[in-house]
């Protein structure tokens, strides 16, 4: 296929950065508002943006913390897994408690499950597929299974109907310890969504679907508070608003009140119910996800445009590329991950090295957790995970942000078009 466009614009050296927070002056003024308030930590416009996020997902409930990483910690924390757990009933989980999650991810996705005192599970991905391997899921589960944190990853749905057939088949073998547990009645399902705020799956917007859903609002995400994140859930038996005020409990320190409460005339007094943890959003984080939020359709709408402009491109050439857009489900457009068939890793970091000297900064998602040292320590191998490996040693992802303009989009696919064809046979 022909590659060349316009070369005037080609021609010309560009910089283009890989991901740059999307801020507009919509945000900028949110959080003067916020400074000018008095009012910078937790406070009325988390609340608002809690509401808009619950309606948005259509859920009940949302609560807004620090980071995609303590959502799915408190999720973990709230059902009392792990010997560090202290349950919604005040019971403590055990060590022996597993839960099972993809070698194909961010550490966040796994390092949840050390936080809590369980044991983690890894499970190879699929062949030529970022999903976790659903058949080798359904092998390692066991009595001690607890639950499934599969991953968004690029912001595609996993295909959770699969996984719900699975965790109902293997109902037999859970043993729950808690009300919590009980309520759900099988392997509960932690979704790690930290790429998927506005995706759906079959007709569901993401949230909506598993047990537990947890979002990131960093700085690199489609829609960011700069650090931030979001869990929301949905638990039949259980009250919404139950959770709700464990959840805002475990986040400030088993504080009965917040400091927004604590203002009230003469309701200064408070109880310590727990010696639990901090990691609140603050309003001035909030202010900035109001603003995304009121953007966050037209900012998704021009992912899918940059998308379906890469693979209008770069399949023909041999680039094989993530389905985002398919009859069973709509990807929130996160990551633009690409796989170049037949090299490895040196040829893979030769075609990084030449798209940043044309100016284009280009990444690799992810390195798997069984390669890093902290897995290592855990008894990890990445021999173990082969397909992880293959999907890995071959992948390059290329930017793709709601700052790339048209012309800088036509400069990525022409570059990175002319150096992978000297690869592909």
């Amino acid at each position: 296929m022909e590659l060349n466009g316009n070369n005037a614009l080609t021609d010309r050296k560009m910089n283009i950065s890989f991901s740059p927070p999307d801020i507009s002056e919509e945000e900028i003024d949110e959080v003067i508002d916020t400074l000018h308030s008095g009012w910078i930590t937790t406070g009325p416009k988390v609340k608002k943006l809690e509401n808009l996020l619950a309606d948005y997902v259509g859920v009940n409930r949302c609560v807004c913390l620090n980071s995609q990483t303590a959502a799915g910690e408190m999720s973990l924390r709230l059902l009392g897994i792990g010997r560090d757990s202290y349950g919604m009933d005040g019971s403590f989980g055990s060590e022996e408690d597993e839960v099972i999650t993809c070698a194909y991810t961010y550490t966040a996705s796994a390092s949840v499950i050390c936080h809590v005192g369980a044991k983690p599970i890894l499970v190879d991905c699929q062949k030529d597929s970022l999903e976790m391997d659903y058949d080798a899921l359904e092998q390692a589960i066991n009595e001690h299974t607890k639950a499934i944190i599969p991953i968004d990853v690029g912001g595609i749905p996993c295909d959770y109907d699969r996984i719900l057939e699975i965790v109902n088949r293997k109902k037999g073998l859970f043993h729950p310890s808690n009300r919590l547990q009980k309520a759900i009645g099988r392997i509960a399902i932690v979704e790690d969504a930290a790429h998927a705020l506005g995706a759906s799956y079959k007709g569901r917007r993401i949230g909506s679907i598993a047990d537990f859903t947890n979002f990131s609002f960093h700085a690199v995400k489609n829609f960011t508070t700069a650090e931030g994140g979001a869990l929301t859930w949905k638990i039949e038996g259980v009250n919404d608003e139950e959770i709700y005020h464990q959840l805002q409990l475990f986040s400030l320190h088993g504080q009965s009140k917040d400091a927004l409460a604590k203002t009230k005339l003469g309701a200064w007094e408070y109880d310590i119910v727990g010696p639990w943890y901090k990691c609140n959003m603050t309003d001035i984080m909030g202010a900035i996800g109001l603003a995304q939020f009121d953007r966050y359709p037209k900012m998704l709408k021009r992912r899918r445009e940059i998308i379906e402009r890469y693979d209008r491109r770069l399949k023909p050439v041999g680039v094989e590329v993530l389905p985002h857009f398919t009859k069973e489900h709509v990807s929130s457009g996160h990551l633009y991950m690409t796989r170049i068939p037949g090299i490895g890793l040196e040829e893979r970091q030769e075609i990084i090295e030449k798209l940043a000297k044309e100016g284009v900064s280009a990444n690799v998602h992810y390195k798997p957790l069984p390669m890093h040292t902290a897995y290592k320590r855990l008894g990890f191998q990445i021999g173990d995970y082969p397909e992880s490996f293959r999907m890995f040693e071959n992948e390059v992802t290329l930017p793709l942000h709601t700052k790339l303009r048209d012309e800088e989009v036509e400069y990525i696919m022409e570059k990175y078009g002319e150096i992978v064809k000297e690869y592909i046979s």
